[in-house]
């Protein structure tokens, strides 16, 4: 009998070593990691910089509270402002992406006393308190979870949008691609028109980066591609390439003060030393660039393969919606092909690869999908 709490549906499969963008299980049987553990494998499994990076970090010193100096929190700030091209955005760092929602949120209402978040059909922010209440999903919203102050807008609406953000708004969260809604991508006209409506009435723009951000999409930030720039982004996933690290970058219309946001375990030596490598690998091989023409790759090659009900995505952020339930195409994939990769509902295949995927990868999947396509349509 195990002494889990089983709250996860388990594949009888156990990853006992990683490289780059593949696992090999407890058998010695290699498989091709075409989703990163929900997008969290950003710059390949094992990378040689990243592990001897925390290695050293480890053997100096790994964790002191922030009552001291830590010096690498200045760096990791640093250079992220430089990637992301937001150098004058500050940064506070938390443990997971539901906490980076939480801070966001709490951030908000803290800067102009409201209480009402706009929120949007398919969301998926989180599962504490704030961050859940905001998520378009009422089977994980516990009655104890107070919902009533959170109204949820169609997606990808600028009409509604238009209408709804009012002055009694706080803020308006959403993902610039939602993820587990099925990789739907905002739209220029939406997330300019938010952007507006926010600085019409005084609410608070926050871009959920969780999933969509940290380069996955060929840029830094997905909502780059549109323009605009929110007044909250909050990151985690492939922030720290599999240590627990999450963070908001905050812009400077918000005033700091002691006591404001806090929190034990964020901004660790070894979650900075995680985040810091993780920095410095995309910029040295230039894995931005290498998301957007592998992503650019394989939606050409889904497309040339057909089959399927409507392709969305960005990058390494791409969502395959068939007309059919994709339960037996996702296990043939992983049991037959020896590829894992993730679902969105009934009918939609989720690729979140690492953004160090080669050619050679992508043609693995392509070559593998075909197959599987074609038998699905006989």
């Amino acid at each position: 009998m195990s002494h889990l709490f089983d709250v996860y549906p388990i594949y009888d499969i156990e990853p006992v070593k990683a490289e780059g963008s593949y696992l090999w299980d407890q058998h010695g049987t290699k498989y091709l990691d075409l989703y990163g553990g929900h997008a969290v494998i950003s710059v390949g499994h094992c990378h040689p910089y990243y592990v001897d990076k925390l290695t050293k970090q480890l053997n100096a010193i790994s964790f002191y509270s922030n009552s001291v100096k830590i010096s690498i929190q200045e760096e990791l700030a640093e250079k992220l402002g430089e990637l992301s091209g937001y150098p004058d955005y500050k940064l506070f760092l938390c443990n997971s992406g539901a906490e980076a929602n939480e801070n966001a949120l709490k951030l908000a209402s803290f800067h102009n006393g409201r209480t009402k978040v706009i929120s949007f059909t398919k969301s998926f922010h989180g599962r504490t308190a704030g961050a859940v209440a905001a998520t378009d999903n009422p089977s994980i919203v516990a009655p104890i979870n107070y919902k009533e102050h959170v109204t949820f807008l169609p997606f990808n609406d600028a009409a509604a949008a238009e209408e709804s953000i009012t002055d009694e708004v706080c803020a308006v969260i959403v993902e610039g691609i939602q993820g587990v809604g099925g990789i739907n991508v905002c739209t220029d006209e939406f997330l300019q028109t938010l952007r507006r409506k926010c600085d019409e009435t005084g609410a608070i723009l926050i871009l959920d980066s969780v999933q969509c951000g940290y380069g996955r999409t060929g840029k830094f930030f997905s909502h780059q591609f549109s323009g605009i720039t929110p007044d909250i982004m909050s990151m985690a996933k492939g922030m720290g390439n599999g240590f627990p690290i999450g963070g908001i970058l905050i812009s400077a219309k918000f005033k700091a003060s002691y006591g404001l946001l806090g929190t034990t375990f964020g901004g660790n030596h070894l979650a900075c030393a995680a985040g810091v490598a993780v920095l410095d690998i995309m910029k040295e091989e230039n894995l931005i660039a290498n998301a957007a023409e592998i992503g650019d790759y394989l939606l050409e090659g889904i497309k040339a393969i057909g089959g399927y009900k409507e392709l969305r995505g960005r990058g390494l952020m791409i969502g395959i919606e068939y007309d059919f339930p994709v339960k037996d195409l996702r296990n043939k994939l992983l049991f037959e092909h020896k590829m894992f990769t993730g679902v969105a509902g009934a009918n939609t295949i989720r690729l979140l690869p690492s953004l160090a995927l080669g050619k050679t990868e992508a043609d693995l999947f392509l070559e593998a999908l075909k197959k599987e396509v074609s038998v699905a349509a006989v």
